[in-house]
């Protein structure tokens, strides 16, 4: 299977991520770019995105790019930083970007932004790799 191929097997099961609306822009080996656009659901109290939104938007880019090529892995450690707020009828892109590999872990930098292009979010993901396949998952 080819990485989109792979992705979209993914998502395809994946309900969470149905749920918040993601859409693949472009997957490539260890990469990918995704879309989500912000509901009425998932606004807090202070009338903006729920911080553990936006961090389920960068762990999904996460799974998407760090399992894209039918070589399972799960998250070790992730971390976020939030440096903008989102509002009702933003649309946030995730970008995970593949920094360090080794045989059993990964680091990505996944960036968030929003329709603007203006950065709302920082992730950096550590993935352990599992020595499975997700097909066989």
């Amino acid at each position: 299977m080819s990485p989109l191929e792979t992705a979209q097997y993914m998502l395809n099961q994946d309900y969470f991520s149905q749920w918040m609306g993601i859409k693949l822009i472009e997957v490539r080996e260890k990469y990918c770019l995704i879309e989500m656009p912000i509901k009425q659901e998932m606004i807090n109290g202070l009338k903006t995105v729920h911080g553990g939104v936006t961090f389920s938007l960068a762990d999904s880019a996460l799974a998407f790019s760090s399992n894209n090529t039918n070589d399972a892995s799960v998250a070790l450690n992730c971390m976020i930083s939030f440096t903008k707020p989102v509002k009702l009828g933003d649309t946030l892109i995730a970008e995970s970007i593949l920094m360090a590999d080794t045989r059993k872990t990964a680091v990505y930098d996944i960036n968030i932004t929003n329709q603007h292009k203006v950065l709302v979010a920082s992730f950096r993901g550590t993935v352990y790799k599992i020595d499975r396949k997700v097909t066989d998952l």
